[in-house]
């Protein structure tokens, strides 16, 4: 099958020729289904493949429109299949120039999984195996690279898009495709199987609040004071387990700042997506060959406080980093946001003091909680669930401190009250009446009605 339009990792430029190939039919990926027989042998096929790369010209073809790249490979192959005497039908033909093109112009035969919008993460576990995660469920796909080599170029043709390079002397790296999809790559001989490489897909339409309640993540009232806090410039910590949706409600969160303000963004691999026009981004880099030249988030982080910014987000809070973002928080840049790993939202809170202590030894233990408190104003759980959906489980207001230990008040507490026939949770939201100790600043914004009515709505 010929390649589909334009996809993630591709190049589109206008002028000539291909690389290399690979083997899904673009069927949507179910469990697996074989692609279909060759009436051609597997050695003739693979013959015809590697003259077909001998006589195209990179150079060329990297210059090259997709369609016209397709259409020139295929004719190429028609003759060398005749040349060769190789029996290979139109139908047959079209599915490998296909291959080819994907090879040469994206990441082979990833292709179709990155052109469905219905997968949401990529993992390969090898060359033979290939597993996706469609509405939160893991299945097995019919993807298969021709060997190890096959996907060890392609892995290395990722990382080194982003100026990274993936070897066994740097077995692991961190990345992301041009949509801005985040890639994980291990390589042999960390990796026992052939490399393993983890995609998570961005999608192409970004998403708000009211597709997240479309899609169940949270109630129309929950999303209301979270679009509430935003907008009163509380600072907000994002806690949830891996591929829970913390990017995602962040994302949302981030498109309720007002397009007046500058805002720094600071992460591993950028994968933020911000829609404001005073968006500055900055990303870390991994030390050189020689052990030379890394920087760090902690570094971005003080570098950030000197470029005048109205609110710092952090992609995510994993090391002594935490500390400098208790500091930004304490010194006037109010709406800071940040996302961390936590079951719970006083887990949450637990690991940032850790965190802090991870690069600041010396601070007693009560000195970082008060920070803490002093900083962060409400956590917000998400959890996935057992049903595969994404959902808020709990929104917790940072209160204060009582003797040495930090209070915490939840503001909505998700409770499942049964699944539904399609297998679906359902449940309610508990909410807490009490004033939220940041009422003044609510009040300061006029936004002091919006939240007791939404509240109110809650419990109606």
């Amino acid at each position: 099958m010929s390649a589909p339009g334009p996809s993630f990792g591709r190049r589109s430029a206008p002028t000539l020729v291909p690389l290399r190939p690979s083997a899904p039919p673009k069927s949507e990926p179910p469990p697996p289904p074989q692609p279909p027989a060759s009436s051609a042998p597997e050695e003739a096929i693979i013959e015809l493949r590697n003259i077909c790369l001998a006589r195209l010209d990179p150079t060329a073809v990297a210059a090259m429109p997709e369609d016209r790249l397709t259409a020139d490979v295929e004719r190429l192959i028609s003759e060398i299949a005749t040349e060769r005497r190789i029996q290979l039908n139109a139908r047959e033909q079209r599915a490998l120039a296909g291959e080819l093109v994907d090879d040469i112009l994206g990441l082979g035969p990833m292709e179709p999984l990155l052109e469905d919008e219905s997968v949401s993460e990529i993992m390969v576990n090898g060359p033979e195996k290939t597993f996706i995660e469609r509405s939160g469920k893991l299945m097995l796909s019919h993807v298969r690279f021709r060997d190890t080599q096959h996907l060890s170029n392609i892995c290395q043709r990722i990382a080194a898009a982003v100026g990274r390079r993936i070897d066994e002397a740097s077995p692991m790296v961190d990345a992301r495709l041009r949509d801005g999809s985040r890639v994980n790559i291990v390589f042999p001989p960390l990796a026992l199987d052939g490399p393993y490489v983890t995609i998570r897909k961005f999608g192409r339409k970004t998403i708000d609040f009211d597709q997240l309640v479309e899609w169940k993540a949270m109630s129309r009232q929950v999303a209301r004071i979270l679009q509430i806090a935003s907008q009163a410039r509380l600072n907000v910590i994002i806690s949830g387990g891996t591929g829970s949706g913390k990017t995602t409600l962040l994302n949302a969160l981030s498109r309720m700042i007002a397009p007046g303000e500058r805002v720094v963004t600071v992460e591993d691999t950028a994968e933020l997506q911000l829609q404001q026009p005073h968006v500055v981004r900055l990303e870390t880099r991994p030390a050189s060959l020689e052990g030379k030249g890394e920087v760090t988030q902690r570094d971005l982080m003080k570098n950030a406080l000197r470029m005048r910014p109205d609110r710092i987000i952090i992609g995510e809070v994993r090391g002594a980093e935490a500390f400098d973002m208790l500091q930004a928080m304490n010194t006037g840049h109010d709406g800071s946001m940040s996302t961390i790993h936590a079951n719970t939202t006083r887990d949450a809170v637990t690991r940032i003091e850790n965190m802090v202590q991870m690069g600041q030894m010396g601070l007693p233990s009560r000195a970082i909680r008060t920070q803490i408190v002093s900083a962060i104003e409400l956590i917000v759980q998400v959890e996935r669930q057992r049903d595969g959906g994404r959902r808020v489980t709990q929104v917790t207001e940072v209160c204060g401190m009582e003797g040495d230990v930090i209070t915490l008040n939840d503001l909505f507490q998700f409770e499942v009250q049964g699944e539904g026939p399609n297998g679906k949770l359902f449940g309610r939201y508990n909410v807490t009446r009490l004033p939220p100790s940041f009422m003044r600043r609510l009040t300061y914004f006029g936004l002091d009605k919006a939240w007791k009515a939404a509240l109110d709505e809650v419990e109606s």
